[in-house]
């Protein structure tokens, strides 16, 4: 009877973390495509990077008040001056992820956004010679596949008419240097985990959160008619605007709770699932609430994409049982 209840806490905890990052990640995507396509009294917000100026506010704050309420003394993690380097990266490519919604639909974004594999595989191909399986290929063929066909097939004139600046290469080409700065951030995070072991989730976003909202404020309060000046005005002015944006920031904050309590509990294989299976339901949620009507080809190349992105989570399911084997076994 103890294990079963044991075993139905686990489930329980599971379905809430799922609820958490499912609810917050979902309204935060909703709320971001509002922000950047919606016309607020026929003007529209162009300065999108104060997105992730209000983000970076907002999650530092937070980090510092969880560090304060559950940090016992001296953690030993890693100084917050470490986190320079990985601060830039964690600015720009952010910053071009979102700014690409300028020039794309948001489950363009998405989907573009979902293929992080495909850069890693590249650098490792090419730059470090390894060799992967050809599971591993095929994952990466189902993704970069169904990516490249999806930007290729006409999108509605609908969809289109909501954008700033319809330019479907450059919003990809966005998309993709986002991916590029994004690897160079986590094998940054990777580096500084294994340098100072006792460095926790809430130090690294401390951190990260830190050095983002020092350059974010650099870039966009530097100087007298830097483009932060304006963002705020245009909140002024449109209070609906700045409610959105505060809810964005909220919704990012929460998001990231429930991930470390993902992984804390379940494990990163875990927390994957979860937060590609939630990918695929905000495009879902964007074609049916926003008005970004796909079509059959369209939702074909959706379906190639998370295909590739399932097998790939099966696989390192598959890796992660045959370890637990040979740990077993010795």
């Amino acid at each position: 009877m103890e294990a079963h209840g044991g075993g139905l806490r686990r489930i329980l905890v599971l379905a809430f973390c799922v609820a958490g990052i499912w609810s917050a990640y979902i309204y935060q995507g909703v709320l971001q495509e509002n922000v950047s396509t919606k016309r607020f009294n026929g003007e529209r917000f162009e300065h999108l990077a104060f997105l992730n100026l209000a983000q970076n506010v907002v999650c530092l704050i937070w980090s510092f008040i969880m560090i304060k309420m559950w940090a016992s003394g001296n953690s030993g993690g890693a100084p917050w001056w470490s986190y320079w380097s990985a601060g830039i990266t964690n600015t720009i490519g952010p910053a071009m992820g979102i700014e690409a919604l300028k020039y794309i639909s948001y489950p363009a974004q998405v989907l573009a956004k979902s293929s992080k594999m495909i850069p890693v595989m590249l650098m490792g191909t090419l730059v470090y010679g390894i060799r992967y399986t050809f599971p591993e290929y095929l994952c990466t063929f189902l993704v970069a596949g169904g990516v490249s066909t999806f930007a290729l097939l006409k999108t509605s004139s609908k969809t289109i008419s909501k954008l700033a600046h319809p330019n479907a290469p450059l919003g990809y080409g966005l998309c993709f240097l986002n991916l590029a700065f994004d690897g160079f951030t986590n094998a940054t995070q990777d580096s500084l985990k294994a340098r100072y072991p006792k460095t926790s989730a809430w130090d690294i976003m401390l951190g990260m959160n830190l050095w983002g909202t020092i350059y974010n404020m650099i870039y966009m309060f530097g100087w007298p008619h830097a483009s932060g000046f304006e963002a705020v005005r245009f909140c002024q002015h449109h209070p609906e605007a700045a409610w959105d944006i505060f809810l964005y920031c909220c919704c990012g904050a929460v998001g990231q709770n429930f991930i470390f309590l993902t992984i804390s509990r379940f494990g990163s294989l875990a927390n994957t699932t979860i937060t590609t299976t939630r990918k695929f339901v905000s495009i879902v949620v964007s074609s049916l609430l926003s008005g970004n009507p796909l079509s059959t080809k369209q939702w074909g190349c959706v379906s190639m994409v998370f295909s590739g992105l399932s097998y790939q989570i099966y696989l390192k399911w598959q890796k992660l049982q045959r370890l637990q084997k040979k740990r077993k076994a010795m």
